[in-house]
């Protein structure tokens, strides 16, 4: 069952269904879906994992469907929608089959290779002359159609990246697999620098500077930063150059660079706008470019939450960040206990998965990303990973309850000898 959700992760990412058209013709991934649920029907063992995420996702999901049947533009959200529960069945499915460390390790392990064959793949084609030429630059894309502008990939590489160091932490898979893990955060790198998005590369250099800061090497690494960012940059194309010095100065791009960077502004502006007229529920999620008559989206996290979905989805959505933040707090209050195996991997996803959160909120300031698979996806992965911190906690009480039985018993068994008169 673990091998079907990893190949969906793939067909999910890499969308091959859009890259080669007679593959999109047979509905390979409707297919493929059908006989991953098929199986799941026939998995034994099968339930929820206990976690307060489920309440929290499954209260946003109504929220979204209410605001979705509310809206006069319901038939432009349709596909947004849809896509959206698409996403929460594949929640659903890794919550109820994955219990234990080493399925997590799959999933986990899983998940970074895709990504690596995602970004090898986009890459293959920009080497072969496959971009988009915006903002006065040849810009890299994904070779998917649906998450493969710019923006939006450079946006997938930064957020998946904290997956990558978790594993690099477990030391899992030995010397070849920290040798991969280092060729996949430079093909990473690489590829975000030839995205030009600004909002990606802001994002890259936060968990970045987050990573250095908490190392305990943190001087080290600030210098071997201080001395590696200038050389980079400098071996980028002037193009790319010029691109990422408007993120501090933006008279030195085009005026349509400068545009953009507004757009974002403009973007949260319009959504409290949209909200003043919908406070309950928006005007329904996908209706943006109809309801404003706009050629782009918002571009903005709180502007697209608040003018999409209105209160109901501004409070869901905070509570499912509340129930993260919750499952969390306990993972890290039993790691705390258990400092010699703080590298493990059940402690490491959830620290990944509230990294990829706060870079998700970080780049929601710069791109319309409320239903991005990665907040259910990584919200999965927490949820099992806390289930297996559970396991573990409760069966290290049980060998000390059981240790204290036992000294317990000898103690009452042994019976102090008379002292020897002399």
């Amino acid at each position: 069952m673990h091998w079907l959700l990893i190949g969906y992760m793939f067909l999910f990412i890499d969308r091959p269904f859009e890259v080669w058209p007679w593959l999109g013709d047979l509905h390979v991934e409707r297919i493929y879906m059908l006989l991953t649920l098929a199986a799941w029907a026939l998995y034994p063992n099968k339930r929820f994992v206990p976690s307060g995420l489920h309440a929290a996702f499954a209260a946003f999901a109504a929220a979204i469907l209410i605001c979705w049947g509310a809206s006069p533009w319901a038939a432009a959200g349709q596909d947004r929608v849809e896509d959206w529960l698409k996403i929460l069945v594949f929640y659903g499915l890794l919550v109820t089959t994955v219990f234990d460390e080493r399925g997590l390790q799959r999933m986990a392990a899983g998940f970074v290779t895709v990504m690596a064959l995602y970004l090898l793949h986009s890459f293959r084609e920009f080497l072969g002359g496959r971009y988009t030429y915006r903002m006065g630059i040849a810009r890299m894309i994904g070779v998917d159609g649906t998450l493969g502008d710019p923006n939006s990939f450079g946006a997938s590489i930064v957020v998946a990246l904290p997956m990558a160091v978790a594993l690099w932490r477990t030391g899992i898979g030995g010397k070849k697999a920290k040798y991969a893990l280092i060729g996949y955060a430079g093909l990473s790198i690489l590829c975000i620098l030839l995205t030009g998005s600004r909002s990606s590369l802001l994002g890259l250099l936060v968990y970045a500077g987050w990573l250095i800061l908490r190392s305990r090497q943190r001087w080290f690494w600030l210098a071997a930063f201080a001395v590696a960012a200038p050389i980079l940059f400098i071996a980028l194309p002037g193009s790319l150059q010029t691109r990422f010095e408007t993120i501090i100065n933006s008279d030195v791009g085009p005026a349509n660079a400068k545009e953009s960077g507004e757009g974002r502004i403009i973007g949260f502006l319009t959504g409290l706008e949209l909200f003043a007229a919908n406070p309950l529920t928006g005007i329904g999620p996908g209706a943006w470019r109809p309801a404003t008559k706009s050629n782009i989206e918002s571009h903005n996290l709180y502007g697209e939450l608040l003018g999409e979905t209105g209160f109901l989805g501004a409070v869901t959505f905070v509570a499912v960040l509340i129930a993260f933040t919750v499952a969390l707090r306990r993972v890290s209050q039993v790691r705390r206990t258990d400092p010699v195996c703080e590298n493990d991997l059940v402690y490491q996803v959830p620290l990944a998965a509230g990294a990829g959160f706060l870079l998700m909120l970080f780049l929601g300031n710069f791109g319309h990303n409320l239903f991005r698979y990665n907040w259910l996806w990584y919200g999965g992965f927490l949820a099992v990973a806390a289930e297996c911190v559970r396991r573990r906690e409760r069966d290290r009480e049980w060998d000390c309850e059981d240790d204290v039985y036992a000294v317990e018993s000898y103690s009452v068994s042994w019976v102090e000898p008379d002292p020897v008169d002399v």
